[in-house]
């Protein structure tokens, strides 16, 4: 037998009510509205998380999460119990998250488990600055043209088509400024031995 109208929409506007008298920190509606409510919340939780004691825990934050937020239910856009029913579908979606991330923690103490430092060593860095200052040199002797259309190709990513109307230069100029600037480039790193 298919559940009243009339008793379903009587109900609605009773938890919207408590939810109203909760969001001004009234704790007898509050409390009402868990005597109401937590029952079906319960299952909700139970059915996704199927282990009795992880759904009582995620009824539990749910709650203080309902009387924290209960000044944000809005009838309009949803009914009472709709809106509680996803504050608990979306606690116990967190609850499993946090099991995943659980189970594929390493243990930092376990032997063998340390992890090689990637930072580079002294002397990488030292060739790095090395070949930034090579690179930085042969970027200065390039035209003015060549330089600004390579920059803005580089790190903006602009297309040659967005380079011309960037620069406001025929898109044939602005392909050559960049296939030159890129063939100086190379011949200049190669020349300071920099082979890429």
């Amino acid at each position: 037998m298919a559940p009243d109208p009339d008793k379903r929409r009587q109900r609605s506007e009773r938890l919207a009510e408590l939810l109203a008298r909760t969001a001004l920190s009234n704790q007898q509606a509050f409390a009402e509205l868990y005597r109401e409510t937590s029952s079906h919340l319960y299952a909700v939780a139970l059915r996704i998380l199927r282990e009795s004691g992880a759904a009582e825990e995620v009824l539990q934050e749910s709650f203080v999460n309902i009387w924290h937020h209960a000044g944000s239910y809005v009838a309009a856009k949803s009914q009472p119990l709709t809106w509680m029913t996803s504050i608990v579908r979306n606690r116990c979606l967190d609850q499993m998250r946090r099991r995943e991330v659980d189970t594929v923690t390493i243990d930092d103490e376990e032997p063998g488990m340390m992890l090689a430092d990637d930072r580079p060593g002294p002397m990488e860095m030292l060739l790095s600055s090395a070949d930034a200052l090579a690179v930085k040199s042969c970027v200065e002797r390039l035209e003015a043209g060549q330089k600004q259309a390579i920059a803005l190709a580089f790190y903006q990513g602009l297309s040659h088509s967005e380079l011309a109307s960037h620069l406001r230069q025929p898109l044939g100029t602005v392909k050559s400024w960049v296939r030159r600037g890129l063939e100086r480039l190379k011949a200049c790193l190669d020349g300071a031995g920099l082979k890429r």
